[in-house]
């Protein structure tokens, strides 16, 4: 039987059913809860079932290719769901396969569910029953046709009513609220590549509002992945233990632009507070302003002039403000391509406002993290960004990011653990909720060997950004540097589950597994980073250590060539080298390689004191002078205990 062109008709794989019209999934005739980018997903993959669909299908698709949503950070929560609401395993997928670097893969058998019209029924009637699979390329054009008509539009115009209203209805007392999420705007543009503004708004929103208030504001990265959520209040609240929750919409039209916000107490689901707001898109860092400080004012701080001291709005044209909101979007990508890219975007907009100190941070920013993961020289990369962290800090002296990323080049370049530590304190004082502020601080902290208060301050960024990878690999990272490996390992594991391919965590994973003993389970660790990252530094330097140690020195040398005779003119870090040298028992060559390290000013030199994995040249007089060269503190080279050496299998 042919299959009908009515794309109102489902789809069935195993016992699941996809209602293509409204994306509803079910199994056994059971809803189940599926958010509405998650659901636009698995229609792609299931209109192309059997084929690779590759991430850059997905952005352009469901995201648009522009969006300013973290697209990385919300695919791969897609997946996550899916995957979750078809109990599906990532390792032995029965519907969903991943393919490192390419795509993914749908790869369960489709079947049309086809309407028969039953004796028993009055006409216009239908009863469901299985068909014979259904062409792909039919399907895939009914389920496009539905993905490019459907829109999360029922929040918004939820919103649009309340909002319409007198908005006086609900406005409670929020005087208990002690912390907020504020969930990513939805857009109602009708150019779906004008998405990023909304995200980059919601951004700037959260900034602003970090700023004004004593309360605690979830970070970007923790609530990026409700992007379109139809979860409650209440159970949003729950998850991010937050009191009250920020969600709005936001329209441009031309030049134009209009929000509409409220601010929703997840305890009880109340409304405090709503509003509207209508502004030029030349006045949008005022609107933004204007709105963080009416959300602040309902939750019950007095906001005057001299308490948000004084700060006066920059004067930058909507072009250089889109362009920052550009920079910061790649910058989070954390890759080579992400970071180059953002510094194209930061100094796009200094040029068009040579006075904007925001962007000189976000260069600053991008400069110290192409240092710290090894795509760029040290000696070039950081003092760029302590130059541009200068630069941002004689525009605005109470700009807490650019106090941070002077903070962490003090550290990293300047081997300066007194000076860093009050930079970051002074951040910290300006902008209690920035939560890299934390975040490198705790890296400040347990480098000097200040284990307890470095946990301390990392959980304190945790508390404002519960779903960051990066936040909750540092935690677990703390940990390994502590020599407590058990806990090290639980936090890697947790963070694993949020993300299977985070590649920073399954690095740091490897070497605990290297510390306790467990070669083979390194090894898998560091294979798994290597078919997803592929062949950098960082990820061959554990696989050789991991073969070293376990017996196979003809693999860790072999690794070691490649990296010394590289056959691109890429930067290999001599601490990465320095490292293998440690595992295959040679101190000399890794005390000298160190030393080039030093030299180099490659920023992880300030891990000599607590690195585990130099823990065996601890009793060398070189090594020894190596650590009074960098000024280690003292705390740091006294606080690690026994040292002792790993053992090697032979064989």
């Amino acid at each position: 039987m042919v299959p009908s062109s009515n794309p109102n008709v489902p789809v069935r794989f195993g016992p699941f059913e996809l209602d293509v019209r409204t994306g509803e999934l079910r199994r056994d005739g059971t809803s189940l809860k599926l958010q509405p980018q998650p659901a636009k997903v698995l229609q792609l993959l299931v209109a192309r079932a059997g084929e690779i669909v590759t991430r850059q299908d997905l952005a352009q698709q469901v995201w648009s290719s522009d969006t300013f949503v973290d697209f990385d950070q919300g695919l791969n929560y897609a997946i996550r769901q899916i995957r979750t609401a078809l109990d599906d395993d990532a390792e032995r997928p029965r519907y969903l396969e991943t393919l490192p670097k390419r795509g993914y893969r749908f790869i369960a058998q489709i079947e049309d569910v086809k309407p028969k019209i039953s004796a028993d029924l009055p006409t216009g009637s239908a009863e469901i029953l299985p068909s014979a699979k259904a062409p792909r390329g039919h399907l895939r054009t009914r389920l496009q046709w539905i993905a490019a008509s459907a829109g999360v539009v029922l929040l918004a115009i939820a919103a649009w009513v309340y909002i319409a209203g007198d908005g006086s209805a609900s406005r409670g007392s929020g005087r208990d609220i002690q912390s907020v999420a504020v969930l990513p705007l939805e857009s109602l543009s009708a150019d779906t590549n004008q998405d990023y503004f909304a995200d980059g708004l919601t951004d700037e929103l959260i900034t602003e509002l970090a700023r004004l208030g004593r309360f605690r504001v979830i970070s970007r990265t923790s609530v990026v992945g409700y992007k379109g959520t139809k979860k409650k209040a209440a159970e949003i609240g729950r998850e991010l233990n937050v009191d009250a929750i920020v969600e709005g919409t936001v329209e441009r039209v031309g030049d134009h632009a209009r929000i509409r916000a409220q601010l929703i107490r997840a305890g009880d689901d109340q409304h405090v507070w709503a509003e509207s707001y209508d502004r030029e898109v030349s006045d949008l860092l005022r609107l933004e302003r204007d709105v963080a400080r009416d959300i602040a004012q309902q939750i019950g701080y007095r906001i005057t002039e001299q308490g948000d001291r004084a700060r006066t709005i920059p004067q930058v044209s909507a072009a250089a403000h889109e362009d920052y909101l550009r920079g910061r979007y790649y910058w989070n990508k954390r890759t080579e391509a992400g970071l180059l890219k953002g510094i194209e975007y930061f100094q796009k907009a200094i040029d068009q406002e040579p006075n904007y100190a925001l962007a000189y941070a976000g260069l600053a920013d991008s400069h110290i993290m192409l240092a710290n993961w090894g795509f760029a020289a040290p000696l070039d990369a950081y003092p760029k960004a302590k130059t541009a962290a200068l630069k941002a800090l004689d525009l605005d002296d109470e700009l807490a990011e650019a106090h941070t990323s002077l903070a962490y080049t003090t550290l990293l370049y300047d081997w300066d653990w007194v000076n860093a530590e009050k930079r970051f304190r002074k951040a910290i004082a300006v902008n209690p909720n920035y939560a890299s502020a934390h975040h490198f601080y705790s890296i400040c902290l347990m480098t000097a060997g200040r284990y307890k208060e470095a946990v301390a301050e990392i959980r304190r960024a945790q508390e404002l950004d519960p779903l960051s990878l990066i936040v909750n690999d540092v935690l677990g990272w703390t940990y390994y540097e502590g020599r407590q490996y058990d806990q090290a390992i639980q936090q890697f594991t947790k963070t694993l589950e949020m993300d299977p391919n985070y590649v920073p965590a399954l690095l740091d994973l490897g070497s605990t597994y290297l510390r306790t003993g467990e070669y083979g389970k390194a090894v898998a660790q560091f294979e798994k980073a290597r078919s997803i990252a592929g062949e950098n530094g960082v990820v061959l330097s554990g696989l050789a250590q991991a073969y070293a140690l376990s017996g196979n020195q003809a693999g860790a040398v072999k690794i070691v060539r490649q990296l010394e005779t590289p056959s691109t003119a890429s930067f290999v870090s001599p601490w990465d080298l320095s490292t293998i040298y440690v595992a295959l028992g040679d101190k000399t060559r890794a005390i000298d390689l160190l030393q080039k390290a030093a030299n180099d000013r490659v920023g992880w030199v300030v891990r000599l004191g607590v690195d585990p994995a130099f823990d065996s040249l601890q009793g060398e007089p070189q090594f020894q002078r190596l650590i009074r060269e960098v000024g280690i503190p003292k705390i740091a080279s006294q606080s690690t205990g026994v040292r002792r050496e790993f053992p090697r299998r032979s064989g």
